[in-house]
């Protein structure tokens, strides 16, 4: 695997701990501008809009750029965002930086996947991804919670800081690894990126990635009040369920390239019952920590052969990354947000996770109409 792939990862890193370390530093934030907690919790929901509008259309908007100025461009945006975010002490300036940040992010994530995929091999697609999409598994794992200690130590900032640091890093590396590349526009066509088959292939992302994070937004009350255990048992189980992901990923990236069907019919079949199993078990602490754990492994093992199926799919477009950014972020809001109206309803705090097994229910549906007939495994 190329270095520059890995330095790829360490770029989402940075940017992955960026969107999901609000979920510990939201009460300081609050509390340091005088907002309420819910409008420091906008900030969240701006950077994943953020995510959804840029992937696409930033990655239109960049098509007639070298790849490599396109990326480092984005990497310093992300980064500078970062910088005005730490010193600004104004709710409405650090909500705009949220959303700058989360467009050059989504930009970012857009070009990176197609860069990745270029440095490898044809059949190494899978592979690609799971380094790349490595970054926010290890966010999930190292990122958040240090982000969290850090906000703990020495104020909410001091994370703003630390991540803009880690996008400088990781600038400078990619300025002296990615090699550069002229724009390609005759690979940037919109039109074959809205073939029936890759339409399905996003939805079935989103599905995913929505059933996926709708049950993990939701694991604190699932943890303590049906399985029990007390709150010192949360970040535990949070960072269980990152390392399932970790594995996942790793095993995931290696299969999905050799036996794509497969993965893909039993990998959403299996998450399918696991979400069943975990609904009808929570009570059991026991059960409720194998399960988030082996969840994890599955819904980020499936990840890298969603990702490159697209590439598969559309093989050289330039674009096709801003569509499958755009597609899991879709997933990433949508989840969250049924898994809330579900608990608004008074359904119970096992509610989520049923709502995860019915998106999978459907994700289950749709890919066993895709791969199904397909009589032997190709790269697609």
């Amino acid at each position: 695997m190329p270095f520059a792939v890995y330095l790829l990862g360490l770029a989402v890193f940075a940017q992955s701990t960026s969107e999901f370390m609000l979920s510990g530093l939201v009460p300081d934030i609050a509390a340091d501008l005088d907002v309420s907690i819910a409008a420091a919790g906008y900030l969240t929901s701006a950077f994943a809009v953020g995510m959804i509008v840029g992937a696409p259309l930033l990655a239109i908007l960049a098509r007639r750029w070298p790849q490599r100025r396109a990326v480092t461009a984005f990497l310093v945006v992300f980064a500078a965002a970062h910088v005005l975010g730490a010193l600004t002490s104004s709710y409405a300036v650090l909500l705009v930086t949220r959303i700058v940040a989360a467009l050059a992010n989504a930009g970012f994530w857009a070009l990176a996947t197609t860069v990745a995929v270029a440095l490898v091999a044809p059949d190494a697609k899978g592979r690609a991804m799971s380094v790349v999409m490595g970054g926010v598994t290890l966010a999930c794992v190292a990122g958040v919670p240090g982000g969290a200690v850090l906000g703990q130590a020495w104020g909410w900032r001091s994370a703003f800081w630390a991540v803009a640091a880690l996008a400088v890093a990781a600038t400078i590396a990619v300025v002296r690894t990615i090699p550069v590349s002229k724009p390609d526009t005759e690979a940037t066509a919109v039109r074959p990126l809205l073939r029936r088959p890759l339409l399905l292939t996003y939805a079935t992302n989103a599905l995913v990635q929505g059933a996926t994070f709708c049950t993990f937004t939701y694991l604190a009350p699932l943890v303590t009040e049906v399985a029990g255990l007390s709150e010192a048992w949360v970040p535990a189980t949070l960072v269980l369920f990152g390392i399932g992901a970790c594995v996942g990923i790793v095993f995931g990236g290696r299969v999905a390239d050799a036996r794509p069907r497969t993965v893909l019919l039993t990998g959403t079949a299996a998450l399918t019952v696991g979400w069943v199993a975990l609904a009808l078990s929570a009570a059991s602490p026991v059960v409720t920590l194998v399960l988030v754990f082996l969840q994890g492994m599955l819904a980020f093992g499936l990840a890298p052969a969603l990702t490159a199926r697209v590439f598969y799919q559309a093989p050289g477009n330039a674009l096709a990354g801003g569509f499958t950014t755009a597609a899991f972020n879709v997933g990433n809001t949508l989840g969250p947000a049924l898994g809330g109206l579900a608990l608004d309803a008074g359904l119970g705090f096992r509610s989520p996770v049923v709502v995860s097994a019915l998106l999978m229910v459907v994700s289950v549906a749709q890919v066993y109409g895709q791969v199904r007939p397909a009589r032997r495994e190709v790269g697609a």
